[in-house]
Formats: C-alpha cells, sequence, structure tokens
C-alpha cells in the first residue's frame, strides 16, 4: 500500500511573528542549532567552504548565531527577522569583522559566492513567504545554494504549528532550472533535515 501524504497544512499563524516573539522571550534557535547537529552541519559547511574556496557566505535566518560560532567563513553577512536575534548576533560577534547582520526588510539585494538556508524552510508556514524567501535565496547566490532542511510533502495533524513541510527540490527544477543539484547528504542523526547543495549551471 502507497504511504499516505498529508495535505499542507492551512497558515495558522505568522512565522514572523513566532519567531519574533519566541527570541523576545529568551529563547534560543533550538535543538538543530546546538549539540551534535551544530557540531554535523559545521563539519559539512566548513569543509564545502574550503575544498571550493568560498569567499564570501550570505545566510538568510541566521538565528541567535549559535551555529555560526562552529563555522569558518571568510566574509559573512546574516539576516534574519528577529531583531533580538540581530541584537544577540552583533553583541557575540562584536570583536569579528568578517561578520554583519542585518534585519530581513534592510536586505538590498546583496549577493555571495554560497547562500545558506538552515533549518529555515519548513518554519515558514505561509505559502507566500516561503515562495518569497526560496526567491531570494536563489538570487543572493553567485555560484552556490546549500539548503538544510526536509524535502517532503508529509505534514499529519501532529505536525507543530510553526513547521509545514514541502518538497523544495521539486520547485527549485521548476523555477531555477540553470541551478543543478550536486550533492545530497544525508543526515547521521535522527533528523529529517538533510543537505542539498545546488549550483548554478
Amino acid at each position: 500500500m502507497a504511504r499516505r501524504l498529508f495535505p499542507r497544512p492551512v497558515p495558522r499563524f505568522s512565522s514572523e511573528a513566532y519567531w519574533v516573539d519566541r527570541y523576545k522571550a529568551g529563547q534560543n534557535s533550538g535543538d538543530g542549532s546546538y549539540g551534535e547537529l551544530a557540531t554535523f552541519k559545521a563539519e559539512i559547511l566548513n569543509r564545502f567552504v574550503a575544498k571550493h574556496g568560498i569567499a564570501s557566505v550570505i545566510e538568510f535566518g541566521c538565528g541567535d548565531g549559535n551555529q555560526l560560532t562552529l563555522a569558518t567563513y571568510p566574509r559573512y553577512v546574516g539576516f534574519d527577522v528577529s531583531p533580538e536575534a540581530i541584537r544577540w548576533c552583533r553583541e557575540k560577534f562584536r570583536t569579528d569583522s568578517t561578520k554583519t547582520f542585518r534585519a530581513v526588510s534592510e536586505y538590498r539585494g546583496e549577493k555571495a559566492e554560497l547562500a545558506l538556508s538552515l533549518d529555515v524552510l519548513y518554519h515558514l508556514v505561509e505559502e507566500a513567504i516561503y515562495l518569497s524567501y526560496l526567491e531570494r535565496l536563489f538570487d543572493a547566490a553567485e555560484k552556490y545554494v546549500i539548503i538544510y532542511a526536509a524535502d517532503k510533502d508529509d505534514n499529519p495533524p501532529t505536525t507543530a504549528r510553526h513547521e509545514c513541510y514541502r518538497k523544495f527540490t521539486a520547485w527549485v527544477a521548476k523555477h531555477r532550472p540553470d541551478w543543478k543539484l550536486i550533492d545530497h547528504i544525508p543526515n547521521r542523526y535522527d533528523s529529517w533535515a538533510e543537505f542539498y547543495v545546488y549550483e548554478r549551471g
């Protein structure tokens, strides 16, 4: 019997408000940015940056910056919807001139060799925001895009209210045909999120 897929839930709240309120309440970016998952992500990303000689990185959804403490990027700019998260990051990296942080509302078309999206896509519940985010992510990349997310259309009733899973690889294939998936790295831990590495063709 074929596995039953669940439809995407109707947006029930504001993704932006959820994360703004979460950081304002003093909560962090979540388990994916800490512990073994953070170490795993840093290992993959740092190896890629070194291997391909990446000089600049842009990230949409930098969060509280804990994941970034494990990164070795020559130059980095991070964007987030939360003013509190941006404030934390600026304080955390105040002595590091290679890193800058700004609100997403301040994005003005900046580009980098590598654009990152880590644990963000499935937190964008609203369809319009999800699509706008993907457009911005690929438009901001000069050479590579790396997405760390779950690539599936499966949202059972137990799905958290701030999550919505979509098969984003299908969107990329249709709307960004000049970008080729050059690597897919499964998660070595118990997580649906995996790495998808795209290169401009």
